[in-house]
Order: C-alpha cells, then sequence, then structure tokens
C-alpha cells in the first residue's frame, strides 16, 4: 500500500495504513505491491519516528522518570535535547532504515535464494513494521508490545517474497541468535580468562 491513495487525507492515510499493518498484516502486506516507490514506505517510517521521538521526548523533558522502563527512559531530559531529538530522528532513522533493509536483504538472499522479490520488498517490509514505534515509548507496554515488530516482520518477508513462514523467520530470527551466541562467547571468554587468572595467581 503506498501513500498515493490517501494523498488528498494524509492524516487519514497514515491512521488508515498503521491499523491495517498493527491489526491485519497479513492481509495489508499480501495487498502490498512489491515494488512502486521509496517515498511512501519512507514517509510512513519517519513519521512513526517522530512520533516516538516526540512523546519519549516529552516524557524526559517534563522530569517524568519511569522506574520500570528501559534506561533512556529512568533519566530525565531536557528541552533542548527533546528538540534535538525530533530534528535528528528523521536523519537516523533514514540512515538506520537503510541499512537494517540491507542487513535483512542480506539474509533474504542466503535463506530465500534468488527467487526473492529484490530489495525494494525488503525495505517496504522494514518500514512498516516500523509501526511498533507508535508505541515504543510508552513506559514498561512500550517495549513488550515493541516485539511484535519481529511478528510484523515475518508475516512481512513471508508474504512480499512468497517463502515460507520457517524461511522468513529464519531471515528475521537470525540477527538475533548471532547475537546472543557472541554475547555468550564474551562471556564464556570472560570467565575463562578470571578464572585463568585466578589459578596462575596461586
Amino acid at each position: 500500500m503506498n501513500a498515493t491513495p490517501h494523498a488528498t487525507q494524509p492524516v487519514q492515510g497514515f491512521l488508515a495504513t498503521a491499523q491495517q499493518v498493527a491489526f491485519q498484516p497479513r492481509e495489508f502486506f499480501a495487498r502490498l505491491p512489491r515494488r512502486g516507490d521509496y517515498a511512501g514506505p519512507l514517509l510512513f517510517y519517519l513519521v512513526c519516528i517522530e512520533v516516538s521521538a516526540f512523546f519519549g521526548g516529552l516524557l524526559r523533558a517534563t522530569s517524568v522518570p519511569w522506574q520500570y522502563g528501559p534506561v533512556w527512559q529512568q533519566t530525565p531530559g531536557t528541552v533542548a535535547g527533546w528538540i534535538a531529538a525530533l530534528i535528528a530522528a528523521p536523519i537516523g532513522g533514514t540512515i538506520g532504515l537503510v541499512i537494517l533493509s540491507g542487513v535483512v536483504h542480506l539474509l533474504v538472499l542466503l535463506v530465500i535464494g534468488p527467487g526473492n522479490a529484490g530489495f525494494e520488498a525488503t525495505f517496504r517490509v522494514a518500514a512498516y513494521t516500523g509501526v511498533t514505534n507508535l508505541v515504543t515509548w510508552i513506559p514498561v507496554v512500550g517495549p513488550l508490545v515493541g516485539l511484535y515488530g519481529i511478528y510484523l516482520a515475518i508475516v512481512g518477508i513471508r508474504q512480499l517474497h512468497g517463502t515460507t513462514t520457517g524461511k522468513a523467520a529464519a531471515v528475521v530470527l537470525l540477527p538475533f541468535l548471532v547475537i546472543f551466541a557472541l554475547l555468550w562467547l564474551a562471556l564464556l571468554a570472560a570467565l575463562a580468562a578470571v578464572f585463568g587468572f585466578v589459578i596462575a595467581s596461586r
């Protein structure tokens, strides 16, 4: 789904798209063209990022730390920092989205193979799953709901690249598994170093 059909009513179009992505992901991605333009998905993603930056920054700027939220919500911020975040969000969001899409598409090529629908399809999945940013600023609940984006990404990869749920899940979850494995290796290396130091000092 592109921004074009709602060009005359951008707010209503954005809300309708967000609702469809969040609550009807299979139908949404099934109808979504694999190619067309980058502007519509990018604009949708940036609006979601800006909403998150606005409300998240507002919480910190008003000195409302949340004891059980993530670290960035536990530290009060400033109005200047809030404004800076609003300005930086579109720039960082665009760069981050392109990098994320590139990494995910490399995995698409690796797991799904040459029969995939191309980079733009992957870009669209990454952009529209950014709908979770609309709620990730909410203390405690937001980060948990943000995990829903993993499910959205799996559905999107499956639908747009015409693959199986298993392969789509592998594409989305593989980076997390690699990071988890690297963390465990680092922990084991640190424990081995400490154990070796203790043995040597005796």
